[in-house]
């Protein structure tokens, strides 16, 4: 009978301890922002930006020092193309640099003086193509472009030297070998469909971490100790503690789990492939390892301020070392030995496997495993954690009893003096 009695009075200190994290979650509109504005509307304005997948018309300048019919050819044909259009005819490379620099255009194609001439001479011709490096999409733009005239106009001078009679032989001798170009698990080659997808778990776990950190930090700031000591005043409380607080985020990202993954991709068309069972089992250690990581580094937040700072600026480092935008075969070993340390690691590479390359858990069972031994992990350390913090409170609130008790006694003295 005790040990049923000790079990509900864990459940009812737990229950406790989750009413006490919603009201404080409700109440502080920074944390509502983060838990509830931020993954609702970030996903959204994200992926409607990168939705066209791909960018048209961006601007480029042309330094044309061959002024010959083959040269305004390869202008022409850059203009006639999609992707690229020819805004400005530049006189020299300083003044086309200075085109770039004022951000008129996105790049600049050369064309020496000797280009018509080394391919009247059956020799190789050479276009040079400057690009602004900071955009990825508008330098990918240029230099495709660029390619693909060149390999055409390579096509047509191939057929005119070839002296076929025939379009079959012209066919051939274009492209001997027949071959069909098939991106894998991305059908239309863009950004959105290949990154997005990790951004989005990405999104997931800074959020929590930020909703977290800051209420922590504004538990801190104004020094409400009285908010993690528990009902049980002894030291097994802490999983209590750290059990309630995770119910109140696992309620609420239970939901923004959801909508991340499976409401946004739809919206925006991106590969939908894994179903919803595979999706729930990957979620569930993702979701409970991104909120112990978050009250794990809960503890380093003295202000409110102090977690936005921190993880903000490692978002973009994040992203690279997930695997995902940069090949993780590239990343050096001991980057990925810090990425470990991250839940978006993990549940970055089995999300997109799952869901955009249509993987099952068995093939994602690596990723699945680390993530349940992050969860053990940081709730471990979650409980040291919160046990250091439950220590300081009792600490804080002694004090506060021993300083009143003494102020009291001042004032009984006092009173006693003048009365007498």
């Amino acid at each position: 009978m005790s040990i049923f009695h000790s079990i509900l009075k864990a459940f009812d200190d737990a229950a406790y301890i989750w009413r006490q994290e919603m009201r404080q979650v409700l109440r502080d509109e920074g944390v509502l922002i983060f838990f509830i504005i931020v993954p609702i509307v970030y996903p959204l304005l994200y992926s409607w930006i990168y939705n066209n997948e791909a960018v048209r018309e961006v601007p480029v300048a042309v330094v044309d020092m061959s002024h010959s019919q083959l040269s305004r050819q390869f202008i022409r044909e850059c203009d006639a193309s999609p992707d690229v259009r020819v805004a400005y005819h530049a006189n020299d490379l300083d003044d086309a640099q200075s085109l770039v620099s004022r951000q008129l255009v996105k790049g600049f194609y050369l064309i020496p003086s000797d280009f018509a001439t080394n391919l009247s001479r059956l020799q190789q011709g050479v276009v040079s193509v400057y690009c602004d490096m900071s955009l990825m999409l508008t330098y990918k733009a240029i230099y495709q472009t660029a390619v693909a005239v060149s390999q055409q106009m390579g096509n047509e001078i191939k057929i005119k030297l070839s002296g076929n009679y025939t379009k079959r032989e012209d066919a051939i001798t274009v492209q001997p070998l027949a071959y069909e170009d098939v991106p894998v698990f991305n059908p239309g080659g863009g950004y959105g469909s290949a990154i997005l997808p990790a951004v989005l778990m990405i999104i997931l776990q800074q959020t929590l971490v930020l909703g977290i950190g800051l209420a922590a930090g504004t538990a801190r700031e104004r020094n409400r100790y009285g908010d993690l000591i528990p009902i049980h005043p002894s030291y097994s409380g802490i999983y209590r503690i750290v059990g309630g607080k995770a119910l109140c985020y696992v309620m609420i990202y239970a939901v923004m789990g959801a909508y991340l993954s499976m409401v946004v991709p739809r919206l925006f068309s991106f590969p939908c492939l894994a179903h919803w069972q595979d999706l729930l089992w990957m979620m569930i250690p993702y979701i409970l390892a991104s909120i112990f990581f978050g009250m794990t580094v809960s503890c380093i937040v003295r202000y409110r301020e102090n977690v936005m700072l921190l993880m903000v600026f490692i978002s973009v480092p994040l992203l690279f070392m997930s695997g995902v935008s940069w090949p993780q075969a590239a990343i050096p070993g001991a980057w990925q030995g810090v990425s470990w340390l991250f839940p978006s690691t993990f549940g970055s590479r089995a999300y997109i496997r799952l869901n955009s390359m249509g993987a099952t858990l068995n093939d994602v069972l690596p990723e699945l495993r680390y993530l349940w031994i992050q969860t053990a992990a940081y709730f471990g350390v979650a409980c040291l954690v919160y046990g250091h913090q439950l220590r300081v409170s009792k600490r804080h609130a002694q004090e506060r009893l021993e300083y009143l008790r003494k102020k009291r006694e001042v004032r009984r003295l006092l009173k006693e003096s003048v009365h007498h």
